[in-house]
């Protein structure tokens, strides 16, 4: 149905649908695209509905696109968990094995009777033991290595008696299998998920010994998303062909331990205290991985779908209840019949979707000459949200429009502002959008979006005081320089 051509590098489209045909009411999708586009706390970046197998409504949010790489943050998690169910399918590791037998060169160092009884299966259910997130400490133990820093921290109860969120436990699944397969996470998915799901470029960030996070920085289309929830509704097939054992999917969506003991039973019941798998979510319906800010696969067994996102909102339950609220009861049991009218504009619909751009002029209302290079320092001295932005500039008045410099102490982040009302949309030096302009004679404000993150900036600044003021609608959890705020090269892209 969408209109969308298949991301770059996809080896095909996924089957594509009517939602009629499908059993889909298109007049629920309409009803939840109004809901969400309403929703002051929700930024919808794209969406993407699959029923019995097909894609039945796809669209993106301008200056989003579908071919665009996205940062899908903690929903990287389930692919780590995909990859961990190869090696185990393959023999390289098993659940029941203790983590500290991957890494030999600690054994010693490593003499608490819990941290050596934390096994596979503990890592892959975010069950170690410990009571509370560990990154910090485990990072200020060895900034080198985050499985010597997580190990030297001794669960503070015995592994697979609590839950913690702990994102050094994923990044010590995914360390076991880099180690046991010699290869990146991207380079091992490749041959034996990537390419059979028809997936193209990926990106993964690393960190300081080169290892690929695991936990998080995973840049992927919606499309990948949704193919690899495609394949765990069916059970590890794609296409008719077995690529995962059916067991793993059982194990890594089944609840493994309570995220939260003692929740109201029931409908009350939030959709983070439904129990835990192997880095995938138990929800209200179904279950689920996810990212922050609304990075959601949602794989719904009891409705055949798959129902993937990508977003920015600091309300990631908001954005659940919409879905649950309309586009659970747009499923219905068989085709629906006299719905083309329907069906139609929600075809229209999708096809148009966009962010509305902030307001602003393209130039000065006067005196134009006054902004040409004018230089504006942080608002107090520094700029709490991007610390490392030290200053900004704004240059042009001629033809060829304005733009505007942003500087960090690695050089500065030129962008060009637009001429018209709208986006101005880039690659160069790195892949944003802006909009905005000036909505008065003293004041600018110019909002960039980095399309290969959920990520927008809000930079305004004062004429009359030489002062910038830019706060993040969403804080980056990968924090760096501009520069950083895009998905990894090309080379990491391969999986090289």
């Amino acid at each position: 149905m969408s209109d969308h051509p298949p991301p770059s590098g996809t080896s095909s489209a996924l089957p594509s649908s009517t939602p009629s045909a499908e059993g889909v009411d298109s007049l629920g999708v309409l009803a939840f695209l109004d809901a969400v586009e309403s929703a002051e706390l929700v930024e919808p970046h794209s969406l993407m509905i699959l029923r019995h197998g097909r894609a039945v409504a796809s669209g993106w949010w301008e200056p989003y696109t579908s071919d665009r790489l996205h940062l899908l943050y903690s929903l990287s998690k389930s692919f780590t968990a995909t990859a961990a169910g190869f090696a185990l399918a393959e023999g390289l590791i098993g659940l029941d094995d203790p983590v500290v037998s991957y890494f030999p060169e600690l054994d010693a160092e490593i003499t608490d009777p819990r941290s050596r009884a934390v096994l596979v299966r503990h890592v892959a259910s975010m069950a170690s033991g410990h009571e509370e997130e560990t990154y910090d400490r485990a990072h200020a133990l060895d900034r080198d290595d985050l499985v010597r820093g997580f190990l030297l921290l001794p669960p503070d109860r015995e592994p697979g008696s609590v839950f913690a969120y702990n994102q050094p436990a994923t990044y010590t699944l995914a360390a076991i299998v880099q180690r046991v397969t010699g290869r990146s996470l991207t380079a091992y998915l490749r041959p034996r998920l990537l390419d059979p799901l028809g997936v193209g470029d990926v990106a993964w960030l690393t960190d300081r010994s080169g290892r690929e996070l695991g936990f998080s920085g995973l840049h992927g289309t919606t499309d990948a998303v949704a193919r690899l929830g495609q394949l765990y509704l069916d059970e590890g097939t794609w296409q008719g062909e077995r690529l995962l054992s059916r067991d793993w999917v059982a194990e890594a969506t089944r609840e493994h331990v309570p995220t939260r003991p003692g929740a109201p039973a029931g409908a009350d019941r939030q959709d983070w205290d439904r129990g835990y798998g192997f880095q995938f979510w138990r929800s209200r319906h179904g279950y689920r991985g996810d990212g922050a800010y609304g990075q959601f696969c949602l794989i719904l067994p009891e409705h055949d779908a798959v129902i993937a996102t990508t977003a920015a909102t600091g309300d990631m339950q908001a954005l659940l209840t919409l879905v649950w609220e309309h586009l659970l009861p747009a499923f219905r049991p068989g085709p629906l019949t006299g719905r083309e009218e329907a069906d139609a504009a929600l075809a229209r619909r999708l096809a148009r979707l966009a962010l509305p751009p902030a307001a602003g002029e393209p130039a000065p209302p006067q005196e134009t000459g006054r902004w040409a290079g004018a230089a504006f320092a942080p608002d107090g001295g520094v700029c709490a949200d991007q610390p490392g932005l030290t200053g900004v500039t704004v240059a042009g008045g001629g033809g060829d429009g304005w733009s505007l410099g942003l500087a960090e102490k690695d050089g500065d982040l030129r962008l060009e502002l637009p001429t018209t009302g709208g986006w101005r949309v880039s690659d160069e030096p790195l892949p944003t959008a802006v909009c905005g302009g000036w909505t008065d004679a003293d004041t600018l404000t110019a909002h960039v979006v980095f399309l290969e993150t959920p990520h927008r900036l809000r930079v305004t600044c004062s004429l009359a005081t030489r002062t910038f003021t830019a706060r993040w609608d969403t804080t980056p959890l990968h924090r760096g320089p501009l520069r950083s705020m895009r998905a990894p090269d090309r080379t990491s892209r391969s999986g090289g």
